[in-house]
């Protein structure tokens, strides 16, 4: 059985869909986009300087180049580059993506943390900030970087539990 549909019943849809995202994916699980108002803008800018920090010194860690991290995730070194040093560009998605695969951090955080999106959990972005002040740009790894890298990764990591858990505490409140 087919059924048509004209340009009115399009037209129809799309207006009811009006200022809501439409999406798909791991994305849809966290559609608020920032937008570009200048209080969010001074927070995605401190959240950039440790989305580059945070991703610089991963790849330190591992000891890797900028070209092996971008060979590694899949990226043109020039993607790694801006993400590492550069406020003014925003990172692709699909960088961020491939880099929460590469360094097995969950994307959703991630997203947060690069600025894509916002940062839903007041806690995340506490210590989002507080990593971007802690961390100092030296060519090893000191002690203190260590220990604030490795606690915010955990933070990213216990974060993504805590989300799912308050998601699956509403689909069931809801679901009553």
């Amino acid at each position: 059985m087919a059924t048509h549909r004209d340009e009115t019943w399009w037209k129809t849809r799309a207006q009811r869909e009006e200022g809501h995202y439409i999406g798909a994916g791991s994305l849809a699980l966290d559609p608020q986009f920032a937008d570009t108002s200048r209080p969010q803008l001074v927070e995605r800018e401190q959240t950039r300087v440790a989305f580059g920090k945070l991703i610089e010194l991963m790849r330190r860690r591992k000891g890797w180049t900028v070209e092996e991290l971008a060979s590694e995730a899949d990226l043109d070194i020039g993607d790694v580059l801006l993400i590492e040093d550069d406020l003014a560009v925003p990172p692709e998605p699909r960088a961020v993506y491939q880099l929460a695969k590469v360094f097995e951090i969950p994307q959703i955080n991630l997203m947060q943390v690069s600025g894509l999106t916002v940062p839903r959990d007041p806690n995340l972005r506490q210590e989002t900030v507080r990593f971007a002040a802690r961390s100092q740009s030296v060519e090893k790894l000191s002690q203190s970087e260590h220990l604030a890298l490795e606690q915010f990764v955990s933070v990213l990591s216990r974060a993504t539990i805590e989300s799912a858990s308050d998601q699956s505490d509403t689909a069931s409140t809801n679901n009553s």
